[in-house]
């Protein structure tokens, strides 16, 4: 706090001497000038006294100082001189006195034990740091010790010993399980401050061998393990056999039952003990009792109360807590352990001794030579330390002399001191317990006058408030200070002005007068200085309307005025608070600029408003109270559009601006949310309207900004909930003065079309940016990196000037301003724009290509000089194109492709390349005008690759054991043929693959014969060519070996028929050729391009539905089996029928229909009994004897699958049927057969289908399987087929 000066004549004169010694220089905290001084060292940062040191890493013993000049640093270990330089595992930081002990790179952290001081000396004296005593922590193991179990009798006390190894610092302990787990602890089992684990009962629940003592050393991170510990509690009622034999019969017999006792503790023992604790540390003070049941332990002092807010109990009360002891906690101190049987106590005779600590620290003096001061070191302990003084390190006793100074006990007189006085003192205070060290220094200095106060600085204050004028300064001798007002004023004196120590002048109540320059004058016997500051007084901030008091109905509209005035150089900000606190954030509250408007009111909105006015000098506030009453019913209420504003008027009238006022039209019960003002430039765009800004709906005046040579126009629309009004009539017109342009054309750019030229072209200015009449622009140019002048020319209103006959691309400067009649712009900024682009000069040079591998090349060149560019340089293009390839020795049409590589690059890929064919290249540079000349060509060849599959196999002339194989040579090489590699393998009735056999084929067959094949055997084949690099990819294909020699059979599918429904058809048809095909109905719309629709045919049946078909639509339709490559049949073509207009009839419901099925089936089955009466009379058919007789695998019961009948061998014919064939290879039909089948009744139209594909009417002699081998006959079926197509 600042002080007067004031001038006392009563004082005593020693007091004068005495306060004439101690009023040392204060040195202001000023960065710069604490640099220019010269200063004795200060030791700012150094290690702590006890510096317990992790041995596994460097050891780093901190001393920082400061000092002008900056100090040296020095150490001694051990009171003597330590070299560091003789040790090469230590090092000081650079600038710094700390140092580095290198224990990670071999050195041993116990060979560096001992006790380290710091010195910091400079030209004015020393600093010396702590003794620092640097030990290495240690955490040794356990010593090893055989443990025997505890066994104790429930009820008794015991404790488990811990016995931590010593460590440095010492360990912290705790008990935990096997699973590391902490034991849980309570007022019966808790850990005492040693580190032993106490029971003061045992329970049945304690037994287990597990409990462990942890010691953890925290400087090392490591944790020992003391050997698990094993306690068992027996009871008389559960003693086992195994304690029992460990007992005496004395033991057992004299065992008494669970019984209570009273306490007795077990730590501390005896009655008293004593303890001794420094002051400011923590005592700590512990009782623990054994007893049952569990005693509860109870603290007091003798004599006194515990210390309040510093006493805490912890360990369930066991251990008494006392945190930052001093002299006066010292007494005697008793613990009570109580249960229901008694109790027992302990008195702890507790002292508090005292390490030294400071009452008066010594504090740095600054002198002017020839003054006095004095250094006061005062310090207090238990018992009382000994002071002792040290000047620069060195006991004063034996110092240098200096005869400006004085030892008197625990004070340093110095009287008429001198420059050489400079000095660093010590005072080091000492007891049993401790020491304090404290470095002070006495810096003499002559310094002329310094000002710290900034020049010419400006003080604003409010009328009939004080006004502090700063005026900070240094110098020794200590300079006096003189103000003066104005420049020339004469200097100020009297009641109105209050003088303080460190300079400043107070003007208890500043005027309006009182403004003005005001000088500070700092002279001392070196010199003198003086400096100007400024105080401004302002006019005080007031409210002139304050908010009133308001009782308003709910669902109303409330406003509160705090209408201010305040000096006109001072920016207010107005802000409205609800009972103290903010508005709510609600849309409702609507703060304007001197007012605060409260839509929608409700219940909540009741309070207090206040409207505080603060400025950077002075804040003001009012308030007034809010009453929300219930609002009387009303009618309903009608919602619209606000009415459009009226009565605009113009005031106010400035260049740049204008004041714009309206009177709001009615709102139609919707509150007026927001304005928007519009306005019109009738000069340059007359008939439209622009959106100007936006203010809120209880303002009706604004501020406007306008810009010159405009003939404005206004309008405003008043917005609320509902919607917009209309906008009002437009105001009076202000044609605003014309003046300068404001502003440049944007988008400027330079840019050649030409070699030889250079386009200038910008976005012109708007006439609303013109500012004036007769808008022109001003085009500057020259060359960039020239010492040139500017060219410069005047164009009209137009947004492009082209500057002919320039250097083909060279960098220009650019700059384009506007002007008008009044006058030019502000300069405008420059761009960089380049004259016209020619065509590259020079081709790439030193093209490289280096082959990657058979499709893969990378093409590298040399840049171009960018000289040679001749514009901005877009890349680099490659040329490439195959001539030929190696394999075939022939020439074809040359395609150029093309490779773009963008940037300066020298280097690119050159993908898609053909195997083992010869390359050209060649490399371009490219521009914004196009590409330049091209480098030679560059020859190069791929190497080969594996080749493509060949071009088709065909497998023909199948025997009973060979097939012939033909091929063609792969479209694709890429390379020289080696040779072919074919695989097959025979594939059996259920699709699984045989063994595989290979074959390679020289390069120049195209044909193959397959001998010594299996009979009737399908073979798949794996066919691929190869070169000397590899296989290439492979073809395959199947075939299948004849079963005899008479004819070979080719399959075919024919007479495809349809009949054809609304939605869907039925499609059959006749199948030659081998057994287990699996068929596909392909179709699509007649006369249609697009592509065939595919249905697979469940199994091998001979006929499917098609669905989901579109009435009256024509439909292309064909079959195909699967398996054999491009079999399939001839196309046949069906209409569907058209959709009916009504519900159509199902005729499988019809009476007549079904009758007729009835007489149908009633025929077949006379015919079938007919069948078996003549079989069985002639002798021909004895099934059932031939099934006894028989048991041949081709002959099969009835299917469970599709209920079919299995087929049968004739009495005279052993050979079993294959698939229904009994007709002979001549095709003719024996009598006798023929007899006894249905002919008759198999042959006619083929039959219809219903919608799910079962047989209605007449029925065909087609079969649903295909023969496995032989020719089939076109005639009628046996009766069993028959059979077979009807079930």
């Amino acid at each position: 706090m600042m002080k007067k000066k004031i001038m006392s004549a009563s004082k005593a004169s020693l007091v004068l001497l005495l306060c004439q010694m101690v009023s040392a220089l204060d040195v202001p905290l000023d960065s710069k000038l604490l640099e220019e001084l010269s200063q004795p060292p200060t030791i700012t940062q150094q290690s702590p006294k006890d510096y317990i040191v992790d041995p596994r890493e460097n050891i780093v013993i901190q001393c920082e100082a400061k000092g002008k000049p900056p100090p040296s640093f020095s150490w001694t270990r051990n009171g003597t001189h330590f070299d560091i330089d003789k040790d090469a595992q230590v090092t000081m930081k650079p600038n710094s006195g700390t140092l580095v002990i290198n224990i990670m790179n071999g050195g041993k952290a116990e060979a560096y034990e001992g006790v380290y001081q710091c010195t910091a000396r400079n030209e004015r004296g020393a600093a010396i740091s702590n003794n620092i005593v640097i030990r290495p922590s240690r955490s040794p193991l356990w010593t090893k010790e055989k443990l025997e179990p505890n066994q104790v009798r429930e009820g008794d006390s015991l404790v488990l010993h811990c016995r931590p190894p010593v460590g440095l610092p010492p360990p912290i302990i705790f008990w935990m399980d096997n699973a590391f787990q902490r034991l849980p602890q309570s007022e019966r089992v808790s850990q005492g401050l040693n580190g032993d684990l106490y029971f003061s009962n045992v329970q049945p629940e304690d037994t287990r061998e597990d409990y462990i003592c942890y010691a953890r050393f925290n400087h090392t991170q490591t944790i020992q393990q003391k050997q698990p510990i094993s306690v068992k509690v027996f009871s008389m009622d559960s003693l086992n056999d195994t304690i029992a034999a460990n007992l005496s019969d004395t033991d057992i017999y004299g065992a008494k039952p669970v019984t209570e006792r009273q306490p007795v503790l077990l730590t501390p023992t005896g009655s008293t003990s004593t303890k001794v604790e420094l002051r400011g540390n923590v005592l700590l003070l512990e009782c623990i009792a054994a007893g049952l049941p569990t005693p509860v332990i109870r603290w007091i002092k003798e004599g006194g109360e515990l210390p309040a807010n510093r006493t805490f109990f912890e360990n369930f009360k066991k251990t008494l807590k006392i945190v930052d002891v001093s002299e006066a906690d010292s007494g005697n101190y008793k613990c009570i352990a109580r249960n229901t049987l008694g109790s027992a106590h302990h008195v702890i005779s507790v002292t508090v001794k005292a390490a030294p600590y400071w009452i008066t620290a010594p504090r740095n003096l600054v002198l002017s030579p020839g003054e006095d001061g004095t250094l006061i070191c005062r310090a207090n302990g238990n018992p009382k330390p000994d002071i002792s003084w040290l000047a620069n390190g060195v006991p004063i006793a034996i110092a240098p002399e200096d005869p400006s100074r004085k030892v008197d006990g625990d004070t340093i007189i110095f009287s008429q001191v001198q420059e050489r006085s400079s000095a660093v003192y010590q005072c080091n205070a000492s007891n049993e317990y401790g020491y304090l060290l404290a470095n002070a220094f006495v810096n003499v200095l002559a310094e002329p006058p310094r000002i710290l106060t900034a020049a010419n600085k400006l003080y604003q204050v409010i009328a009939d408030s004080p006004a502090l004028l700063d005026c900070a300064y240094f110098g020794s001798p200590k300079p006096e200070i003189e103000w003066f007002k104005g420049v020339k004023g004469s200097i100020l004196r009297g009641n109105e002005y209050v003088f303080h120590d460190n300079g400043t002048l107070e003007i208890p109540v500043a005027q309006k007068d009182s403004s003005g320059t005001y000088t500070c004058v700092a002279r001392n016997e070196l010199g003198k200085i003086q400096n100007e500051v400024q105080l401004e007084v302002k006019d005080p901030t007031m409210i002139i309307k304050q908010p009133e008091y308001k009782v308003i109905q709910r669902y109303g509209q409330v406003s509160f005025e705090c209408i201010i005035k305040h000096d006109s150089t001072l920016l207010p900000t107005v802000i409205w608070l609800k009972d103290n606190g903010e508005l709510p954030g609600d849309e409702r509250f609507l703060v304007g600029k001197d007012n605060l408007t409260i839509m929608n009111v409700t219940d909540k909105d009741d309070g207090t408003y206040t409207c505080i006015v603060n400025t950077t000098l002075d804040s003001v506030s009012a308030s007034a109270v809010l009453t929300v009453v219930a609002a009387p019913p009303t009618p309903a209420i009608i919602y619209a559009r606000p009415n459009p504003p009226f009565d605009l008027e113009l005031t106010g009238q400035l260049e740049r601006s204008v004041e714009l006022s309206w009177v709001p039209g009615d709102e139609n019960n919707s509150p007026i949310t927001n304005f928007v003002i519009e306005y019109e430039d009738g000069l340059h765009e007359p008939g439209v309207w622009h959106h100007q800004t936006e203010v809120p709906g209880t303002q009706t005046t604004v501020q406007l900004k306008l810009s010159p040579y405009v003939n404005y126009s206004f309008r405003v629309i008043a917005v609320n909930e509902i919607g917009r009004s209309q906008p009002s009539e437009p105001s009076e017109q202000y044609l605003t003065k014309s003046a300068n342009p404001d502003e440049n054309p944007s988008n400027v750019q330079g840019i050649g079309s030409e070699p030889d030229n250079l386009v200038i072209t910008w976005e012109s200015l708007t006439g609303f940016q013109s500012n004036g009449p007769g808008l022109q622009y001003k085009v500057s140019w020259r060359q960039k990196d020239v010492d040139d002048e500017w060219t410069s020319v005047i164009v009209a209103n137009v947004s492009k000037y082209i500057v002919s006959g320039t250097p083909t691309f060279v960098p220009y400067e650019i700059k384009v301003q506007a002007l008008n009649d009044l006058g030019y712009a502000p300069e405008p900024s420059e761009v960089i724009g380049h004259s016209g682009e020619d065509l590259p000069m020079v081709a790439p040079g030193n093209v490289q290509v280096h082959v990657i591998n058979s499709t893969l090349a990378k093409v590298h060149w040399d840049t171009v000089p960018l000289k040679t560019v001749r514009g901005h340089l877009q890349g680099y293009k490659v040329y490439y194109w195959k001539v030929q390839s190696l394999s075939r020795r022939s020439k074809r049409h040359v395609e150029k492709k093309i490779l773009t590589f963008r940037g300066n690059k020298t280097f690119g890929m050159l993908p898609g390349l053909e195997p083992y064919s010869s390359y050209k290249l060649n490399v371009r540079v490219v521009n914004g005008k196009g590409e330049g000349p091209a480098s030679p060509d560059k020859v190069f060849k791929t190497p080969e690759g594996v080749p493509s599959s060949p071009s088709f196999l065909k497998i023909t002339n199948p025997t009973l054991d060979s097939l012939t194989l033909e091929w063609g040579s792969p479209t694709h090489p890429n390379g020289v043929l080696t040779s072919y590699i074919l695989k097959f393998q025979p594939i059996n009735n259920t699709h699984e693959l045989g063994p595989l056999v290979e074959i390679r084929i020289p390069a120049n067959e195209s044909s193959l014969i397959l001998k010594n094949l299996n009979y009737s055997t399908r073979y798949k084949f794996y066919f691929n060519a190869q070169t000397s690099v590899g296989s290439g990819s492979q073809i395959t294909e199947e075939a299948v070996t004849i079963m005899d020699e008479v004819q070979p059979l080719y399959p075919r599918i024919r007479n495809v028929t349809t009949a054809a429904a609304e939605t869907y058809a039925n499609i059959s048809w006749e199948y030659e050729g081998p057994d287990h095909v699996n068929f596909y109905v392909e179709y699509g719309v007649a006369g249609s391009k697009e592509d065939w629709k595919k249905e697979i045919v469940n199994g091998s049946r001979s006929f499917f539905v098609l669905k989901g078909l579109t009435p009256g639509t024509a439909y292309k339709v064909r079959v195909g089996a699967e398996g054999l490559s491009g079999f399939r049949s001839s196309e046949d073509v069906f209409e569907t029928g058209p959709a009916m207009a009504s519900r159509q009839v199902d005729i499988a419901t019809q009476g007549w229909f079904i009758g007729l099925m009835c007489a149908v089936a009633l025929l077949i089955l006379i015919l079938l009994i007919v069948c078996f009466i003549r079989r069985n009379k002639g002798g021909k058919y004895p099934v059932k004897e031939k099934e006894d007789a028989h048991a041949d695998p081709e002959i099969q019961p009835m299917k469970e699958d599709d209920g079919t009948f299995g087929e049968y061998s004739d009495a005279e014919d052993h050979k079993p049927l294959k698939k229904g064939s009994r007709t002979p290879s001549d095709r003719t039909v024996k009598k006798e057969d023929s007899d006894d089948s249905l002919v008759d009744y198999g042959e006619g139209v083929n039959g219809q289908f219903n919608e799910d594909g079962s047989f209605i009417g007449q029925y065909s002699g087609k079969k649903e399987k295909e023969p496995a081998e032989g020719n089939e006959s076109s005639e009628a079926p046996s009766p069993v087929n028959a059979m077979n197509s009807f079930v």
